[in-house]
């Protein structure tokens, strides 16, 4: 089975690169970053950032999350060792992280030019510390597949976003795919809703669970209306059976946008579930497009929850005495998050999407509010600026108390979406050189990076998977292997160290 269990920006001063030209515009409100860029940057950097009247702004150096505060300092103080002026004053806050923002675009483009994708030679990737090959577990007759996970004798449960789940003999090359397994629940099949994660319990030689998360329809005033919904049956002879609610919002939360479900689940163990084979279930739930709802605990939308494997609300939980909170809460202010994953230190990750740049990895903490909408790294959609990554207010040292800055992001975004942690299999250790590295998956940026935290830190990001499609789910399946799950093509494959045999 998939066992999903168990403030970066500081301001530095001693800068000396020039990141905006001379001068510049007065107020310039309404306008794109692109037309924020070229009024402001493109006389000294050029319209590709690649230099000019002033230096470069390419090149690795420039890309570390560490140096997004300074090139947002230089944009508003200028920079004393050069003749850069300042822009404070002259263009809002928001006006002057979107150029930062913008840069952040400009290098990632500039570096994949030069540097490509991750290449196989003889059939081999090799990585900073492993080499792997690639394999198709299954290459045809799936549906935007959205998640996988596995029993314990090897097989893979396949979620199917228009709402079917399938079942595949092996988990490997030249296993059979099942017909879809009958009588799952009906889901809302529109936009970015249907069926989407699936969830082995950790216990289930014992018990037979397998958990789905999905858009629930209802209709209400004539509309079709949704929302994240949390079940749990078990499958016997190509049938789910035994369904039981583990998680619903109230009827009048259900709203008729088509985005931002969230949906991801991960287990928990208990100091009891040894004995007792009962554990806590974490699950997300994006903020549906609505983004205020996700800073108000009335809603349950924009939220990490938590309750017991049954769907009961433990009373530890941080907001149960909160008049009118949902009483799953465990953590708010989250946008879209599609990553969830416990690591083997027992530390909870999320990953999430920002809009426009700003895909966070976040350590997920009880009762903590990850900012959203009040903050954000990205811009909107539409090159306009939205906000800063910081509160307002609270530019000089970089963060208020109240809300938890992302261990790492991701700029421009790749669109977070599948995240699990590498451990060992029963048979060994098919990626020891990975252990307790996270794996995450992103859609628009068809990647998937390895990612290396330490006490609470990125000490490593590294880029493994690039332009195979777009990576909706990354698994570690029950032999240690990396499984990748891909829209368009649809299909599923595995990373599977160089010394293993199939």
């Amino acid at each position: 089975m998939r066992r999903r269990l168990s403030r970066v920006a500081g301001a530095c001063a001693g800068w000396a690169v020039v990141v905006a030209g001379v001068g510049g515009a007065g107020p310039a409100l309404g306008q794109t970053v692109n037309q924020l860029w070229e009024t402001n940057c493109a006389r000294c950097h050029g319209s590709g950032g690649k230099g000019g009247m002033a230096r470069s702004l390419m090149g690795d150096g420039m890309l570390d999350q560490s140096m997004d505060r300074r090139f947002f300092d230089a944009v508003k103080k200028g920079v004393p060792k050069t003749m850069m002026m300042g822009f404070d004053g002259k263009l809002s806050d928001p006006e002057m992280w979107s150029l930062v923002n913008y840069l952040r675009e400009l290098q990632a483009k500039e570096r994949r030019e030069r540097v490509g994708s991750p290449k196989a030679e003889g059939g081999v990737y090799s990585s900073a510390r492993a080499k792997f090959r690639m394999e198709a577990v299954i290459e045809g007759g799936l549906d935007t597949p959205w998640a996988v996970d596995f029993l314990p004798d090897g097989k893979m449960l396949v979620t199917e976003r228009p709402g079917r789940v399938r079942m595949h003999s092996t988990g490997r090359a030249g296993g059979v795919l099942s017909e879809a397994v009958f009588g799952v629940p009906e889901v809302r099949n529109q936009g970015q809703g249907g069926l989407m994660d699936v969830a082995v319990h950790p216990g289930y030689e014992k018990n037979g669970w397998v958990y789905l998360s999905y858009s629930d329809p209802k209709a209400r005033g004539g509309k079709s209306v949704g929302m994240t919904k949390v079940v749990r049956g078990r499958i016997k002879d190509g049938q789910w059976a035994d369904q039981q609610t583990i998680f619903e919002a109230k009827a009048e939360h259900y709203v008729a946008t088509d985005i931002h479900f969230g949906s991801r689940m991960a287990f928990m163990a208990t100091p009891t579930s040894a004995q007792d084979n009962r554990y806590w279930l974490y699950f997300t739930i994006g903020e549906r497009g609505l983004m205020e709802m996700a800073q108000d605990r009335t809603k349950p939308n924009g939220k990490v929850h938590r309750v017991w494997d049954d769907g009961k609300v433990p009373e530890d939980n941080p907001f149960v005495k909160e008049s009118g909170a949902y009483r799953s809460i465990w953590s708010f202010g989250h946008r879209n998050p599609q990553g969830l994953v416990f690591g083997l230190d027992g530390r909870l990750w999320e990953t999430e999407h920002g809009p426009r740049g700003g895909d966070e990895l976040n350590e997920v903490l009880k009762g903590r509010n990850y900012g959203w909408p009040v903050v954000s790294f990205g811009i909107n959609y539409d090159g306009r600026p939205f906000k800063t990554p910081w509160p307002e207010g609270r530019l000089a040292d970089g963060g208020d108390d109240d809300i938890v800055m992302p261990v790492d992001r991701w700029m421009p975004s790749v669109a977070a979406c599948g995240l699990d942690v590498v451990r060992p299999g029963p048979a060994g250790e098919v990626f020891p050189a990975w252990k307790g590295d996270l794996v995450a998956g992103g859609l628009a940026g068809e990647t998937v990076d390895r990612v290396r935290v330490e006490n609470g830190k990125v000490v490593e990001r590294e880029e493994i998977v690039h332009g195979m499609g777009r990576v909706r789910d990354v698994a570690v399946g029950p032999d240690g292997s990396v499984y990748v799950v891909l829209n368009g093509p649809d299909k599923v494959v595995r990373l599977v160290g160089e010394e293993v045999k199939k």
